[in-house]
């Protein structure tokens, strides 16, 4: 499998040069778009470019950097209108031949460094254009000018429960006020 191009844009390690930067461009095409937009679930997807460089960091390790730009357009998280995000983000990928790989350990922990990676036979900046994109998409868009309100629910006689009310701090400035008022007291 790893003799296998995973993708147009993938790069064999072994051909890369040690003393130089490989660089890259990919700006996909409608139906790549529509793939894509299908694959992270957004309405529509355009512009997007993604381009930047690999190149040797150290004796065996490889350091990919880039730009992902792109603009997004997915359903309002309150009323469902479309909202449209522009994306421009820097892209960082390092790639270690001796990345620790714990996987058989019953509890792993979450590395800090979230942009290192086990380096294989190949660097597929396809693969990092579609992770970057997703991680860069909104979770939650809302369009302008909309908020979620307050729901507020409660058994019937009984006084409703609201945001105020489980602020546990909410009336301590109206005290001190009140104490400051009243010095005496």
């Amino acid at each position: 499998m790893a003799n296998t191009q995973p993708s147009r844009s993938a790069f064999r390690v072994a051909d890369l040069a040690q003393n130089a930067g490989t660089a890259f461009e990919i700006v996909p095409d409608k139906s790549a778009l529509s793939a894509m937009a299908d694959m992270l679930e957004l309405t529509s997807l355009r512009k997007v470019r993604f381009a930047g460089e690999v190149r040797a960091q150290g004796k065996a390790d490889w350091l990919l950097t880039g730009t992902l730009g792109a603009t997004v357009t997915q359903p309002c998280a309150v009323t469902l209108a479309p909202v449209v995000t522009r994306i421009d983000t820097p892209v960082r990928r390092v790639y270690l031949r001796d990345f620790a790989d714990e996987i058989d350990a019953p509890e792993v922990e979450m590395p800090e460094d979230d942009e290192v990676e086990k380096l294989g036979a190949w660097i597929d900046p396809d693969a990092v254009l579609i992770e970057a994109l997703s991680l860069a998409v909104p979770d939650y868009p809302r369009a302008p000018d909309v908020s979620l309100g307050e729901t507020v629910l409660t058994e019937p006689g009984k006084a409703p429960l609201t945001d105020e009310a489980v602020r546990p701090f909410a009336g301590l400035a109206d005290l001190k006020a009140k104490l400051d008022k009243d010095p005496g007291e």
